[in-house]
């Protein structure tokens, strides 16, 4: 999560170029949104499973990354993404993950309408791929990719999680759940539309050619910066390494502490 930050923050000054970053989580992690209470997570199943917590800077709702592969782009408002607005910034990187997963043979979409009986809070203990939002990433209208924005200066932040497989007593334990049986049937994963799961080297392969496509984009391939990794560092001292930022949401910069508006 702080080299994600460290790299947006870094195309927000203008000192590194756009950037699309995948990759996998090592041991699984819960994600949660940067204002969800850390008490939709059971902290206790999670350490008993060797499960790690972490918040993300985004909003939205909790992510166990186990079986999935994760996607980052940070990149200037503007030309880079065809618009100034965040909406249409959003729509654009979906459209793109959509072009890549069809390279794969997946019948991927865009949700069109919001999940039966509304959006669901944020405050609520259930996983972001519940159900998708309008905009969201699907397939069989069922969601496969769950995701994030947050603007850091003239630039996004947007990341997210795209499902390989499913661990149902892992995806409801982390969350305190009795089970997935309510979880289950709102999801699809890639195991389920593809005879043949790829391998996450090709489905980044996959995913690169969908941006290069959508976005115009040429990739290069490239390592953090010396600035971006400082930054990076200092971000996990200061806020992702720290209980008070997972638990409490609070931080600290120079010895202050810092808590966000509620």
């Amino acid at each position: 999560m702080a080299v994600d930050e460290a790299l947006a923050e870094a195309v927000a000054a203008g000192t590194s170029a756009p950037a699309l970053r995948l990759y996998r989580w090592h041991p699984p992690c819960l994600s949660l949104g940067a204002s969800q209470p850390f008490s939709v997570a059971d902290a206790d199943f999670c350490s008993r499973h060797g499960v790690e917590v972490v918040r993300r800077p985004t909003g939205g709702r909790a992510v166990l990354h186990h079986h999935e592969l994760t996607y980052l782009v940070a990149a200037p408002l503007g030309k880079c993404l065809g618009t100034r607005e965040l909406q249409g910034a959003y729509a654009a990187i979906c459209r793109a993950l959509v072009a890549g997963l069809r390279r794969l043979g997946v019948d991927a979409r865009l949700a069109e309408a919001a999940p039966a009986g509304g959006l669901i809070r944020p405050t609520q203990a259930v996983p972001c791929f519940i159900g998708p939002a309008p905009g969201e990433v699907t397939a069989g209208g069922r969601k496969l990719v769950g995701s994030a924005m947050r603007r850091v200066g003239e630039a996004i932040l947007q990341h997210g999680s795209i499902l390989a497989d499913w661990d149902g007593a892992l995806q409801a334990g982390c969350l305190g759940l009795a089970g997935d049986a309510g979880l289950r049937a709102a999801v699809v994963t890639l195991v389920e539309l593809v005879e043949d799961l790829p391998t996450p080297e090709a489905l980044a392969t996959a995913l690169q050619a969908g941006f290069a496509e959508v976005l115009g984009a040429r990739f290069e391939p490239g390592t953090l910066t010396e600035a971006e990794r400082a930054r990076a560092e200092t971000l996990v001292r200061e806020r992702y390494g720290s209980p008070a930022w997972t638990v409490e949401r609070r931080w600290t910069v120079g010895g202050a502490i810092l808590t966000p508006l509620r």
